[in-house]
Order: C-alpha cells, then sequence, then structure tokens
C-alpha cells in the first residue's frame, strides 16, 4: 500500500496568495492596492463583514506585500514581521501589555510588524482601554489589523482610531464562478447548477462554500451533479418546485397531497418546503421582467426553466401565491398542526385562477357531492320593479353573518306600509345547490338591487296623541324584554317619552353612556313607531340631565331610603329585629 498524502482543505489549499485572487472584494482590495502604492496607508485599520469572507486573508497578504521591496526570495512569507493574537482566548489587560511591549521593538527582516487581532470584539472593556494609547500613536513600524464580525460590540473610541472596512458577503455568482476554477484546478466535472446550490447553502461565506464543495465532493466523486448535490445536502431540487408549480396551476389537488407526503417523508419539514415554494414564486416574478433577471441566482440551464414556468403564470397569481405562503409561513411555528396548514396553502393556492381571484369550488368538489345536497330555500323579497340581471362580480362575495331579522339594523330610509312580495330561490330559471357559491350569489345580487326612489312627501303623517306614542313605546320595550335585550329595555324605561312638538318624541336620560345606547339603536324603534303611528316625519330628541340620576336607587342604602319614603313604618321595622342592609 502507498502511503497516503495529508488532505489538505481547499479553504487553505486555495487560499489567495495576492489581493488578485480575493473573490467578490474588488472594492476593498483596490482601496488597499492603492494605499500602498501611493504610501498613504493608515497604521490601524478595522476588517469587519460576516465569516468566511475574507478578513484576515486580506490581512496576511497586506503585511507581506507592505514588506516586500524586491530583494527577498519568492517563497519569504515574513513570518517574523506578523504576528497573529486571537482576542476570544487572549482578551486580558495583560495579554494587551505583553503586545504593546513586543511592539516598541523594530523589525530585524522587512520595513513593517504588523499586528493582526481577530475577534477583537471579545477583548474586555478594560483590555481596550489598555490599547487605547498604543491605537492612536503607534511606533512609525507598527501596523495594527483589527477583524470582527460584530463591529456594533466595539467601543466608539477605538472605531474612530481605525481606518474602517467593511466586507460584503459573496454573491452567489461570484462563489459559483470561484467553485468552478477549483472544480477543474483539480479535474471534477461539475454541473453549473450544482455549484449554484453549493453557493447558495453558503450564504455568502466563501470558507463555507469551499468546505461544503469538498463534502460533496467526497460523497460524489470526479461526476458533481445537481441530483448528488441535493441529497448529499438535503435540499430540495429545483425539480421539486416546478412539479409543484405546475400541480398549482392545473388545480390538482389529490397530487399536490401525494408529493408533499412524500417530499416529508424524506425528512423535510413543512416549514422548509414552503419556504422554499415561497422563494420558488419570488424566482418567477424575477423572470417575468427582463430588467429583475440578473436578480435570479441559479444557473443558466435552470433558468430557463424558469422562464418557460413564468411565461405561463400572471403576475396577480404571483402575488396572491406569495401572500399565502408567507402566511403559512408566518402562522407555521404557533400552528398545533403545521402539516395541516401546509397542505391546507397548497389547497387554496390551487383553489386560485390565472387572474388571482379563487377558483370555483366545483372545479374542486366532484359534481356527484351536489347530486344528493339539499337545496336550501331562501326568500328573498324583492322591489315591485322587475328585477334586471346583475354583472357579474369580478370578487366572491364576503361572508355575510347570521343576524335575526329583529336585531338587523334597520338603514335609515323610509319604510314603505305594504310589505313586498317574497319570491323563492327555487323558481328561478336555473336551480343551483344552497351549499355552493352560485346560490350565494344569487342571494346577493338579489339583495343588492335598489328599492325604487320613494318622494317624502308621499308617505303618510297622521296625527297622534302622546297617550298613543307612549302606548307604542311601551309595546316596544316590552318587545326587547322578550328577546332578552334586557339593557336597552331598561335604558327606555328611565325616562317617560313625551312629545315636544308635533313631530319630535324627547327622553331625558341621567347620563351619556345610556344615550349612545339608545341612539346606537333608534333606527330599529323608531321605525316600528312610525309604522304603528303612520307618521313617517317623527323624530326622537334625547336629552342628559345628571341631576335625574339621583332619582334611581343603586346602593342598597339608597334603595332602603326610596322604600322608606314610601312607607315610613320599615324603619322601625328593621329597628325592632336589628336588621341590616
Amino acid at each position: 500500500m502507498s502511503k497516503l498524502e495529508p488532505f489538505i482543505v481547499s479553504a487553505r489549499k486555495y487560499r489567495p496568495q495576492t489581493f488578485k485572487d480575493v473573490v467578490g472584494q474588488g472594492a476593498i482590495t483596490n482601496t488597499l492596492l492603492n494605499a500602498i502604492e501611493n504610501n498613504h496607508l493608515a497604521q490601524a485599520l478595522l476588517f469587519c463583514g460576516p465569516r468566511g469572507v475574507g478578513k484576515t486573508t486580506c490581512a496576511r497578504i497586506l503585511a507581506k506585500q507592505i514588506n516586500q521591496d524586491g530583494t527577498e526570495r519568492d517563497d519569504e512569507d515574513f513570518a517574523f514581521n506578523i504576528f497573529e493574537l486571537d482576542a476570544a482566548s487572549n482578551n486580558s489587560v495583560d495579554d494587551i501589555r505583553s503586545l504593546i511591549d513586543q511592539v516598541r521593538i523594530p523589525p530585524q527582516v522587512g520595513k513593517y510588524k504588523v499586528y493582526i487581532i481577530d475577534e477583537v470584539h471579545m477583548l474586555s472593556q478594560s483590555a481596550f482601554n489598555a490599547f487605547l494609547k498604543t491605537l492612536e500613536e503607534p511606533p512609525k513600524h507598527a501596523i495594527f489589523i483589527l477583524a470582527t464580525t460584530e463591529k456594533h460590540k466595539i467601543i466608539p473610541t477605538i472605531l474612530s482610531r481605525c481606518q474602517i472596512f467593511d466586507f460584503k458577503r459573496i454573491t452567489v455568482k461570484d462563489a459559483a464562478e470561484y467553485l468552478k476554477y477549483i472544480a477543474e484546478e483539480q479535474g471534477i466535472e461539475a454541473e453549473e447548477s450544482a455549484l449554484h446550490i453549493i453557493a447558495q447553502k453558503a450564504d455568502g461565506a466563501m470558507r463555507d462554500a469551499l468546505s461544503i464543495f469538498d463534502r460533496v465532493v467526497s460523497f460524489a466523486g470526479k461526476q458533481l451533479t445537481r441530483k448528488a448535490v441535493t441529497e448529499n445536502l438535503n435540499v430540495l431540487d429545483y425539480d421539486t418546485y416546478f412539479t409543484t408549480t405546475d400541480l398549482i396551476l392545473d388545480h390538482n389537488i389529490p397530487d399536490l397531497m401525494v408529493l408533499l407526503n412524500k417530499t416529508l417523508s424524506l425528512g423535510f419539514d413543512g416549514h422548509h418546503f414552503i419556504n422554499g415554494l415561497a422563494s420558488h414564486f419570488r424566482d418567477l416574478m424575477v423572470c417575468q421582467h427582463q430588467d429583475t433577471h440578473a436578480l435570479l441566482e441559479v444557473g443558466e440551464d435552470v433558468k430557463q426553466q424558469y422562464k418557460d414556468q413564468a411565461a405561463k403564470v400572471d403576475q396577480q397569481f404571483l402575488m396572491t401565491a406569495l401572500e399565502l405562503a408567507n402566511d403559512c409561513d408566518l402562522n407555521y411555528k404557533s400552528s398545533k398542526n403545521q402539516r395541516l396548514l401546509v397542505e391546507l396553502t397548497l389547497m387554496k393556492l390551487a383553489s386560485i385562477n390565472f387572474n388571482g381571484e379563487k377558483k370555483n369550488l366545483d372545479f374542486l368538489i366532484p359534481a356527484s357531492f351536489f347530486k344528493h345536497a339539499p337545496v336550501e330555500k331562501i326568500d328573498v323579497p324583492l322591489p315591485q320593479p322587475p328585477v334586471q340581471e346583475q354583472p357579474k362580480e369580478e370578487a366572491m362575495p364576503a361572508q355575510e353573518s347570521a343576524v335575526e331579522p329583529e336585531e338587523e339594523e334597520v338603514v335609515h330610509a323610509p319604510v314603505v306600509a305594504e310589505a313586498p312580495p317574497k319570491i323563492n330561490i327555487k323558481s328561478l330559471e336555473k336551480r343551483v345547490s344552497g351549499l355552493s357559491l352560485n346560490s350565494i350569489k344569487a342571494k346577493r345580487n338579489h339583495e343588492n338591487v335598489k328599492s325604487p326612489a320613494i318622494d317624502e312627501q308621499d308617505l303618510p303623517k297622521e296625527k297622534f296623541t302622546e297617550a298613543d306614542m307612549q302606548q307604542h313605546w311601551n309595546d316596544f320595550v316590552h318587545q326587547l324584554e322578550k328577546k332578552g335585550r334586557k339593557i336597552l329595555a331598561s335604558n327606555l324605561q328611565t325616562d317617560v317619552p313625551k312629545l315636544k312638538d308635533e313631530h319630535t318624541i324627547w327622553i331625558e336620560l341621567p347620563n351619556g353612556t345610556m344615550k349612545k345606547e339608545v341612539e346606537r339603536e333608534q333606527s330599529l324603534m323608531m321605525d316600528y313607531l312610525k309604522q304603528k303611528l303612520n307618521n313617517y316625519a317623527i323624530g326622537l330628541h334625547i336629552t342628559v340631565n345628571e341631576e335625574v340620576a339621583k332619582k334611581f336607587a343603586f346602593t342598597p342604602e339608597e334603595k332602603y331610603e326610596k322604600l322608606r319614603e314610601k312607607n315610613p313604618a320599615i324603619d322601625v321595622l328593621r329597628k325592632e329585629f336589628d336588621l341590616d342592609f
């Protein structure tokens, strides 16, 4: 057996040695190169940004380049001039003081001594304070490069003494191109879409992308396919979402449920599936405009699939689908039955037309279901003029709440004495099921038909006496008590209504709360009185008099005083038997 050579991970093997090799940080590397060439380099630099984007790598490259004068060997790494300190484990005041003592000694080789302090935000408060003076006025031969992933944790006095460079996340395109270069160097045939999946999984960190690449190559060998990558990384392939979208567009709920069950059986959870579907809808929307094609971060072979499917769907459909998927994402963690939530979302998606409207349920429920369904008889009042066919509503009517006829809020319109004729939906030309949306639409259409305009001058205005008005008032209060609406009935009995003038009923209440309660329900009462008195010109005037409240007994003591005023003997009875309230 031949002796195995030690394996070097790609993140170390292909670590950039010059600024030109650094991926995705062109603005920073160009700035540093110009600063070196023009001798305009600051002595304190702060490199901040996400993990794996090249902060430490750029610090090492900078440390080498500022010491090169053309006389060094090709393999010279200036190890004696570069000092790296991990602030995560060396974060005390003593560690910083030891560093300050070393700074005073000039370099033996080269021009500069470079101190790279990684994870500098881990330094303690006292260590930061001990470092301030040296950082502000370092020796001419010393340069400090601080690196951190959490700039907000560094005290402002440190930030003000450093020249700050913000490293950005590596784009999927740049990461995929660098992975393609490494695959060619290693003689690996890799599909472009497979490299894009690795780059997306790395989430902007080049070091993570290289680690994932090594892992997938160990699994797949020299042939790196999209299928191998998705299996090894446990991510859903693009084809899953393409198939899901096709089933949604075909309104095929059964196959959607089967596809979801198959996906869950592979170890994926519903949250991962619905998030991926939302991202797929977003990518389809990006493909619908030429200017946004650059936002689609996939391989060229998959990009054509996105363009083909995007041509089949309407933008309004995608907006509705994105909203439904986002609602499912927000409610997933709080749901008691998470799988049912995802299934319900898929069913809602499959019941949407291309124009974003809900699809008729007849497409989703077999027609045999309605064959034996009972037809609901609904009496719909129609006005005297013939009913004209109403235009088809563009949106599905909202669900109406069931309200008892007596408790409906009556519109402030004159009431015709004669009741309109009744007609049964069953007599319509087209018989529809009581369970379908057609019956609901038919009912809404009839309810939306406006009554013929009535001149108020033609309505009856018969004279009436105050006694007649009070009698019908009390009858209305009794009806309220029978229906259990005792609070409103009690408010109406607080005062005896009087006629302020020929057409105005006046009532005085003890507080504003009672007035608001009566005003809220006065339309129902006034319609009743108008019909009974046959006078449609009457109105209600309510005033508030807090002095009236004193006439009413609320506490036990007040009730006792009222009783004693009516019968003084009750006080003798209380004292005789020593009774309490």
